[in-house]
């Protein structure tokens, strides 16, 4: 991790501190449980280093953070993201009056380079929709779920996390529980809807197998699809439709935000569709978009 050593565990008035700002951040924001696990990592392991100083973390002072982000020897991104997390916990204290001031005030965020999502073409996204054997209960169960994730721009733990009464065919939207417990109503489009009518219609009731099963997309035994095996489908069906370009578990999700850009979304629909709380996560689709303006001039314009 670090040449921070092994410091030992932090005090009980440290982790009592960590459980108050979590609580505030879970009541005002809605924070997922993964965003909180990060955070009470991120501040268990600043306030064992602290304690092998014998400095409390409710006490910490600007240079003993300065010298706990220079041991820890982070990427900058990875660097960032602590600081964020030390920035709302110090200004958390600083705000109910528990410190006189904010040791992170002077601390500035490393320059991290842009990296934009992986993203495949239309015609790549078209083959991979293919790929499935529509002959057989599964296969059509992995084309509608790679149709709704596409259609619907999706994170994979999203999808699979489906409730079996998500969908309302009759009104062709998908009721989808995001970060933070955030719920929004995305539309499924034409394609999405006629693959959901026949799996549920077809290919549900087969996996279920009378089972009374609260997942919308089921495996072979009737139990809910979970993110792992999912991935391991698209990876199978990317080698079979030949796709050879680096694909993530979001893939899907990014070429379905790159292409609804490139045919004229403006940025705020495309948050709402995405289920982003802030526009920012947004914009970086932007980037995307215009690369790949200037790939395709680049090789088809005459003087590209």
């Amino acid at each position: 991790m670090s040449a921070i050593g092994n410091p030992p565990a932090a005090d009980a008035e440290s982790a009592a501190a960590i459980d108050r700002f979590l609580d505030r951040l879970w009541l005002e924001r809605g924070l997922s449980r993964n965003t909180q696990a990060s955070y009470r990592s991120d501040l268990s392991l600043l306030a064992r280093w602290l304690a092998s100083r014998a400095v409390p973390l409710v006490e910490a002072g600007e240079v003993d953070l300065r010298e706990y982000l220079a041991a820890r020897a982070l990427s900058p991104r990875s660097q960032a993201r602590l600081l964020s997390a030390l920035r709302q916990f110090y200004r958390h204290l600083y705000a109910e009056r528990q410190r006189a001031d904010d040791p992170t005030a002077r601390l500035d965020s490393p320059k991290a380079g842009l990296r934009l999502p992986k993203t495949l073409a239309e015609t790549d996204v078209e083959r991979l929709l293919d790929a499935p054997d529509i002959g057989t209960p599964l296969g059509v169960r992995d084309r509608a779920m790679l149709e709704l994730m596409y259609a619907c721009g999706l994170r994979v733990s999203e999808l699979v996390g489906l409730p079996r009464t998500s969908v309302d065919l009759r009104s062709g939207v998908v009721q989808v529980l995001g970060k933070g417990g955030r719920e929004r109503l995305v539309p499924m489009g034409e394609h999405a809807m006629d693959w959901m009518q026949r799996y549920l219609r077809e290919s549900r009731p087969e996996l279920a197998d009378g089972r009374d099963a609260e997942g919308l997309f089921l495996t072979v035994r009737g139990k809910p699809m979970t993110r792992h095996n999912f991935w391991r489908l698209i990876k199978q069906y990317a080698a079979r439709a030949g796709i050879r370009s680096a694909l993530s578990p979001h893939t899907l999700r990014h070429a379905f935000a790159t292409h609804l850009l490139e045919h004229g979304a403006d940025l705020r629909s495309l948050q709402a569709l995405l289920g982003h709380a802030d526009l920012s996560t947004t914009q970086i689709y932007t980037h995307v978009a215009r690369a790949r303006l200037r790939d395709l001039h680049a090789r088809h314009h005459p003087r590209g």
